[in-house]
């Protein structure tokens, strides 16, 4: 029995993920690091013991190699998993020049699997780009499928294809025990994407504005508790999903307001945190140049997409215009003795927590990035 050859274009947590569960199935499978001009093998007793990329990068284990170029055209599945950092209108750019690169030497009868989110029709623009990179035309050169991922958590559980074609190995190489995928066509998953997309950020941007005129003194109030735990971190996870689906509109329509309406709660919410210091400073008597910033911001810089990076950096420059004195810090914090205060913001669940373990006779003052911004502070904190 032959093995499927697999590569998985982009060396992300969510393309490992996938590229673990296929190996360990039986598959040959070969992971491409677009800094690199080599693929790696991934091999079944590697994907078990390394079950993420840093481990994989901490355990050094020994791993077969070959030119990039020569995995891609031995490929029966090429899976585009690549990292993106780029924002706005460089977005879809970056996306299209690396989807280029990774499917220019794929072979006539192999199957593309497309696993960033597309706005509506951009599956389409991507048929496109791999007819006229490959000169291999989608649905009877070679196949196209489309299979968004986004975290670790779930995957699609539809997959998307042209003319409802069905690939059993495929279908074998993605389903997970009672995790079983279905054949849907594109435009059918490009809508269910968008659907579940919308429906979460609208959702948040509701819980945003809403909490903007809620007292904050809802420590006894349970009904707030699933607010409390909604962190800065979950809030925009898949935020470039919404920003490429807003780029396929034209004109306006309803649709069109929800994502931007959301995008715009975003926003709105970075700015708010902002405010925050101020009004801690002010409630305290702290002066800005007495005061130290730490965004505690535990981040998986493996992720495919690049909005936490992009979040993370904005709200640093813009607290520095203020303040001065600003890190970021992932991991245990290390509060140093100093003269200045310290105001640390929790960005993450795990990040609060490990900030309320700090040991330290000074005062810190601690502000959870939930919608609700509880400042408390450190000697009080149980």
């Amino acid at each position: 029995m032959t093995k499927e050859k697999v590569v998985v274009y982009g060396l992300t947590t969510e393309g490992y993920l996938i590229a673990c569960q296929m190996a360990i199935k039986g598959a040959d499978v070969y992971l491409i690091d677009e800094s690199s001009t080599s693929a790696i093998a991934l091999k079944p007793e590697v994907a078990k013991n390394c079950p993420d990329i840093d481990s994989l990068k901490d355990d050094e284990p020994l791993l077969h190699m070959v030119p990039i170029d020569i995995a891609i055209s031995k490929a029966e599945y090429l899976f585009f998993t690549p990292r993106i950092r780029k924002i706005n209108q460089e977005l879809k750019a970056e996306i299209s020049s690396k989807f280029k690169d990774a499917v220019k030497k794929v072979k006539k009868g192999s199957t593309v699997i497309y696993c960033l989110a597309t706005g509506f029709q951009g599956n389409d623009e991507n048929i496109d780009v791999l007819k006229h990179v490959t000169g291999y035309e989608a649905g009877k050169s070679v196949s196209y499928y489309y299979f968004p991922l986004n975290g670790l958590s779930e995957t699609p559980s539809v997959i998307g294809s042209l003319k409802k074609s069905k690939d059993s190995k495929l279908l074998a190489l993605l389903s997970t025990g009672k995790d079983k995928k279905t054949f849907v066509d594109i435009s059918t998953a490009e809508a269910t994407h968008a659907i579940h997309t919308i429906k979460r950020f609208s959702g948040i941007s509701t819980v945003l504005e809403v909490c903007r005129r809620v007292n904050n003194n809802t420590e006894s109030n349970t009904i707030f508790d699933d607010v409390k735990n909604l962190y800065l971190d979950d809030m925009i996870n898949g935020l470039d999903d919404l920003r490429l689906l807003g780029s396929s509109f034209e004109g306006t329509s309803p649709l069109l307001y929800l994502v931007n309406g959301s995008m715009k709660g975003i926003k709105g919410y970075a700015k708010r945190l902002i405010e925050i210091i101020r009004i801690t400073l002010k409630n305290h008597d702290l002066k800005a140049s007495k005061t130290k910033i730490i965004l505690s911001w535990t981040l998986d810089n493996n992720q495919m997409r690049g909005e936490k990076v992009e979040m993370l950096n904005n709200i640093t420059t813009k607290l520095r215009d203020y303040i001065g004195d600003v890190e970021t810090s992932e991991g245990l914090l290390d509060f140093f003795h100093s003269d200045k205060t310290m105001i640390a913001i929790a960005c993450t669940e795990s990040d609060y927590k490990k900030i309320k373990e700090v040991k330290q006779n000074q005062d810190i003052f601690l502000i959870k990035a939930n919608p609700l911004f509880e400042v408390s502070n450190k000697s009080k904190i149980t």
